[in-house]
């Protein structure tokens, strides 16, 4: 089986392309793949299917009320997690997704030039930009919007490095995530994320959980900063997660209160992400995530029987 290895802000992933809906892969089977000492290695793995060939595409497509045709492909991007566990979205992902394709010859893209992606969380926009691709993330809001309107906290966080739980909120990308400001940057440096943190109330789906150091001066020429590690449900710490950076840059703007400016420079340790956040009519707002993706490698592997 062909494949490319690829990432962003080093979120990393296999990456498969299967334009005929061929190639069907167990959980099992992506684990191996995904394994960084018995197979390629990788946060993730993802795999570019037409989305009329395929049954989830499908369904997402009647959902969404869309058309694809093998003239006119829409590409459906398969994410699954380095567990094997199926996975509704991906912001780094998608910019990796979209220079992938561009590398496989199945789109073509100019500075400027977006194309559609539908994934599990809906349809996403990737837009070619100076520093990589932008994604259109979709609309932001919280997992308890009464609890965030009145603490602008919905559960307590327990990890290892930590004394005490620490307040957090909880906001929705298409995946759920869950939000921990810290004072400074040796306590996020201290935490063991090699253990899953403990959240509660226990979201039943699992969570993202990110924390974050909001720099000082938290604003500077109109544009927020903040330092931020996260654990990705079904992976573990990695260098960088992209509706995480979203969902971050949601909750301190919450917090920040008078000094929430609209556009963010999330720092994770994978490198750094702008996230933009653009009002819309009905008082909802949609968030834009911009930021590199880079091709690290391709070859063949023989998947073990």
């Amino acid at each position: 089986m062909r494949f490319t290895k690829a990432q962003a802000t080093g979120n990393d992933f296999v990456m498969i392309s299967d334009p005929e809906a061929e190639i069907e892969l167990s959980g099992k089977e992506v684990t191996t793949l995904c394994d960084r000492h018995l197979g390629i290695g990788a946060d993730g793995l993802i795999r570019a299917v037409p989305a009329h060939k395929f049954k989830h595409g499908l369904a997402a497509l009647t959902e969404a009320n869309l058309t694809s045709t093998d003239e006119i492909p829409l590409w459906f991007m398969d994410y699954r997690n380095g567990d094997g566990s199926e996975a509704e979205m991906c912001g780094n992902g998608v910019r990796a997704f979209a220079h992938y394709l561009e590398s496989e010859k199945h789109i073509e893209l100019g500075e400027g030039d977006s194309i559609p992606v539908l994934t599990r969380a809906g349809l996403r926009t990737v837009r070619k930009v100076r520093e990589g691709y932008a994604v259109g993330m979709g609309v932001w809001s919280f997992i308890d919007p009464e609890m965030a309107s009145e603490t602008a906290s919905d559960s307590l966080v327990r990890a290892t490095g930590l004394t005490d739980p620490r307040p957090a909120l909880s906001i929705s990308m298409g995946n759920p995530h869950t939000v921990v400001a810290l004072p400074d940057v040796a306590t996020l440096q201290k935490l063991d994320l090699h253990y899953a943190p403990t959240v509660d109330p226990t979201p039943s789906h699992g969570t993202n959980v990110e924390f974050v150091v909001p720099a000082d001066p938290l604003v500077e020429r109109n544009q927020g900063r903040v330092r931020m590690r996260v654990h990705e449900r079904g992976v573990g710490e990695t260098l960088s997660c992209g509706t995480g950076t979203c969902a971050a840059a949601a909750a301190v703007r919450v917090w920040a209160g008078a000094d929430a400016v609209d556009t963010w420079t999330v720092t994770v340790p994978g490198g750094d992400v702008t996230v933009r956040f653009i009002a819309r009519p009905d008082g909802a707002e949609d968030v834009e995530l911009a930021g590199p993706a880079v091709l690290v490698y391709s070859g063949d592997i023989t998947l073990p029987q």
